[in-house]
């Protein structure tokens, strides 16, 4: 454990900053998953609404730094480019 004053404010830093990331981070895989299983489903509507709602979140993300702005425009691609196979079926 820390000795210094500085080293256990860092410490308390790290903590609170870690806790917000998994939360960011978890609940931006909730929103991806929502997609796929609308997409496995067949539900191009419940699909869009999903995509409409990720998106905006996963490049918050990115903006935060909890993933990298390359990872979040990847998978909003890969994302975008799932819905947009379920439409043309």
């Amino acid at each position: 454990m820390a000795n210094h004053k500085s080293a256990l404010k860092r410490a308390k830093q790290n903590q609170v900053r870690n806790a917000r990331n998994t939360h960011i981070r978890s609940t931006m895989r909730t929103l991806v998953k929502n997609i796929r299983t609308a997409v496995t489903a067949g539900d191009a509507e419940a699909a869009n609404t999903a995509l409409t709602k990720a998106i905006p979140f996963i490049s918050r993300t990115a903006s935060k730094g909890v993933i990298h702005k390359s990872t979040a425009s990847r998978k909003i691609s890969r994302l975008s480019k799932l819905v947009n196979t379920l439409e043309q079926s």
